[in-house]
């Protein structure tokens, strides 16, 4: 069977983008942008966008809607942990609290969206503002430090933030190694278990070629970049997180009827409201889960700057959205999965270190930033048209 270079292409055109990226700013760097600890920084720095994009990603799925105030909510419950930490209050329970604050704040965003009929973009506004101004209130303008190193150990923060190595390798790292490996076994394992499943039961999965080329590509990019890990100072608990959070919203948009609801309400809320769904409850689902996420967010970013300050999160929003869009999610809802939002994710990282590297002004990083979701949504849009 001929291999279609052009289906190639077409489908996987984030991925090669990503590698056309990544090959440009090392070479423009001198090689710096791919020294292993520049690829660990590239994860460490850039968590917060994993885990907003995997509860933005819901969002948008129910038709193209955004949370503008995750970035306002991440300083808000971030603000919340560093003070109780610095009132000597433990971690675990400042931990608990900051995720239950996260879903309290998206329940509460999500009432007045989902039953209210509040827009989106107003509610969330809205919100921006408001958490904003209680991160101020909460830190009272001032920067708080955290001190308490089993929380930063454990999320991501300072210099012991790493799983140590079990076999003692001098130079690289083979706990690390050997995680790749075998995630890329599991990975491989399951997309041929699968295709089977899916041939079984008379789906059309396309040609296996396709398949294999996908398999290679994202194995050899698994290998590559735990190599890389290992050789600075092995797998950061940051990453952990990360991973966690992929694949529990990788499944739930893959294998759970609400996954199944958030698609169908993207693609025709008023057909799946007279096959029996209640939109408003996957509107509500989409919102607490963002809240949920900023929570996460919040302890990541707190744990990463070992601090708290009201500046937090500026900006996050955005590179939620940009992540998503970029990673294939539509604009009108209905279409998108977390290995998407992994490849803008990703994108977005690599141009940020890439242009802070070369030492681009901040301000032409935005607009290159800008450019880039623009161009993204433009391929979307055509897309769709085409599509119609």
């Amino acid at each position: 069977m001929s291999i279609n270079i052009k289906d190639v292409l077409k489908k996987y055109t984030m991925v090669f983008a990503l590698i056309a990226v990544i090959i440009f700013f090392h070479a423009v760097t001198g090689g710096k942008m791919l020294l292993p600890q520049n690829v660990n920084n590239l994860i460490s720095q850039n968590a917060y966008v994993f885990v907003l994009a995997a509860g933005m990603l819901l969002c948008i799925l129910t038709g193209g809607n955004i949370d503008l105030a995750c970035g306002s909510v991440v300083c808000f419950i971030g603000g919340i942990g560093a003070v109780m930490m610095d009132k000597n209050i433990s971690w675990i329970f400042a931990v608990i609290v900051m995720l239950i604050g996260g879903l309290l704040v998206g329940a509460w965003q999500g009432f007045w969206i989902a039953y209210i009929k509040v827009p989106p973009f107003i509610a969330t506004l809205a919100g921006m503002y408001a958490f904003r101004g209680l991160s101020n209130v909460v830190l009272q303008g001032y920067t708080i430090g955290i001190r308490n190193q089993a929380f930063l150990n454990v999320f991501g923060g300072g210099a012991d933030c790493y799983i140590p190595d079990l076999f003692g390798g001098q130079g690289l790292n083979i706990t690390c190694i050997l995680v790749g490996i075998i995630l890329v076994v599991i990975y491989v394992l399951m997309v041929i278990r699968g295709r089977a499943a899916a041939i079984k039961a008379g789906y059309d999965v396309g040609p296996f070629y396709s398949e294999v080329i996908k398999m290679v590509i994202i194995s050899a990019a698994v290998i590559w970049f735990f190599i890389k890990l290992a050789s600075y100072k092995g797998i950061p608990t940051s990453l952990i997180w990360i991973g966690l959070v992929l694949l529990v919203y990788a499944y739930i948009t893959s294998n759970t009827t609400m996954g199944r609801y958030l698609y169908a309400v993207g693609g025709n809320e008023k057909a799946t409201a007279l096959s029996g769904v209640d939109p408003r409850k996957v509107y509500f689902f989409a919102y607490v889960n963002m809240g949920l996420m900023s929570g996460l967010a919040g302890i990541l970013t707190i744990a990463r700057a070992t601090q708290a300050q009201p500046t937090f999160g500026q900006g996050y929003e955005m590179d939620a959205i940009a992540a998503c869009f970029i990673g294939g999610a539509s604009a009108y809802g209905g279409e998108g999965n977390i290995f998407g939002i992994v490849i803008g994710a990703l994108l977005m990282g690599v141009i940020n270190m890439g242009m802070s590297i070369m030492g681009v002004e901040a301000n032409y990083q935005k607009v290159v930033k800008g450019l880039v979701v623009l161009i993204a949504i433009i391929f979307d849009v055509v897309s769709n048209q085409k599509k119609k």
